[in-house]
């Protein structure tokens, strides 16, 4: 017994905690209220890492078959994004696979704790009966008579005995599993960590050049910017806000769609001036935006169309991610806002193709512009630290719509 306590992983998760310097380590798994949550995190997260890896080799696909610099540029950010969100589920699924191991763990403890008490007692029994030589209890009448029937009793006795601690030798065998699968959950939490900061750290290079050639070509971003937060000022509530920049989308839409300017001609006395009364047709809402895809990895809060406590209708979809986790566009379009907005945290709205607009709320830093174009999955900013929730909202023409029903 004495061996096993020494070698049995009693305390994985402390253990795993005092090594990762994990006091944030410890919080997380709290939040994983037991093996049937924590299975179920682990399956979410094996998925969305595949999910994302799969995103991450496709766009890695696309930006060297692109040609022109900014688009490889684009494609570049978005495939470390996806990376990112990778490392990200490949770290959920070795936390919840420390809290099984952590949960099987106290089980195997208490079933240990049941037969330590007869087994201290059993073992006792034994080592006084093997310090009493044979010698000595021949010299003592009766004794030696007392040493057959006891022997014989034991011949009798031992095979039970094996057979009934059978149960514990594989006891003992399934703790050193344990402490080997907990070892191998830390070598894969620390590896995912790794890959985590190496490409924290490309992305932001990637975005430093993003914005110096942004800056180059300011001017226009700039009066943009200045635009939607006046219109933020203006706006009644997030519903008027996206209203109001759906409105200055059309009319760029409309403004875009009316003819150029026509070249002199050569001979203008021979000229003739043609009149078109068509107006420009104001494109309706057709497929959804390119690629279209959650912003963050992690669990459902609340669900499109789900009524809170105070009675409030969804009108989109709430996720739980990972502290600071990477929020990326949905999909690819214009930005129509990024900034702060009245106790929703840092904010995106972004315009998409034939009259959808998307719109993601709780970010605590953003690393977009207004104008800027951007490619699906593009890096949009980080969740908050504590306890983020990130809401994503799609709206067709001005409704919101189940973003579950478009993505891919």
């Amino acid at each position: 017994m004495t061996r096993f306590a020494a070698t049995t992983p009693f305390a994985i998760v402390g253990i795993l905690a005092a090594t990762l310097g994990g006091y944030a380590l410890a919080q997380r798994l709290e939040t994983l209220s037991g093996p049937e949550e924590a299975r179920a995190a682990l399956q979410r997260a094996q998925r969305e890492a595949r999910e994302a890896e799969t995103r991450g080799a496709r766009l890695e696909e696309a930006a060297r078959a692109a040609t022109e610099a900014a688009e490889r540029t684009a494609r570049e950010g978005a495939a470390l994004a996806a990376r990112i969100q990778q490392a990200e589920a490949g770290i959920a699924a070795a936390e919840a696979r420390i809290a099984l191991i952590d949960d099987e763990r106290r089980r195997l403890a208490a079933r240990l704790a049941e037969r330590r008490e007869p087994l201290l007692r059993l073992t006792a029994a034994l080592q006084k009966f093997a310090r009493r030589p044979l010698a000595l209890s021949a010299l003592r009448p009766g004794s030696l008579r007392e040493t057959v029937y006891l022997r014989a009793m034991l011949d009798t006795a031992i095979p039970a005995v094996r057979e009934r601690t059978a149960a514990l030798r594989a006891e003992i065998a399934r703790g050193q599993r344990l402490e080997a699968e907990a070892r191998q959950a830390l070598a894969s939490l620390r590896q995912s960590e790794g890959a985590l900061e190496e490409r924290r750290r490309r992305l932001a290079a990637i975005e430093s050049r993003q914005r110096l050639e942004s800056r180059r070509a300011s001017g226009i971003a700039a009066r943009e910017t200045e635009r939607a937060l006046a219109l933020a000022e203006q706006a009644r509530d997030l519903d008027s806000l996206v209203g109001q920049l759906d409105s200055a989308s059309d009319l760029r839409r409309e403004l875009a769609a009316l003819p150029g300017p026509i070249i002199r001609p050569p001979r203008p006395e021979s000229s003739e001036v043609a009149f078109d009364t068509a107006a420009a047709p104001v494109p309706a809402a057709t497929a959804p935006p390119e690629d279209f895809q959650l912003p963050v990895v992690g669990r459902t809060v609340s669900g499109f169309g789900a009524v809170s406590a105070d009675g409030i209708v969804s009108t989109g979809l709430s996720l739980a991610p990972r502290p600071g986790a990477q929020v990326v566009a949905p999909g690819r379009g214009r930005v129509a806002f990024a900034g702060p907005y009245r106790g929703y945290g840092r904010i995106v709205i972004i315009e998409h193709e034939g009259g959808w607009t998307s719109l993601v709320t709780g970010l605590a830093r953003t690393d977009v512009d207004v104008g800027e174009g951007l490619v699906p999955g593009a890096p949009l900013g980080v969740a908050a630290t504590e306890a983020p929730v990130v809401t994503l909202e799609l709206r067709r023409n001005g409704r919101p719509v189940n973003p579950l029903e478009y993505v891919r």
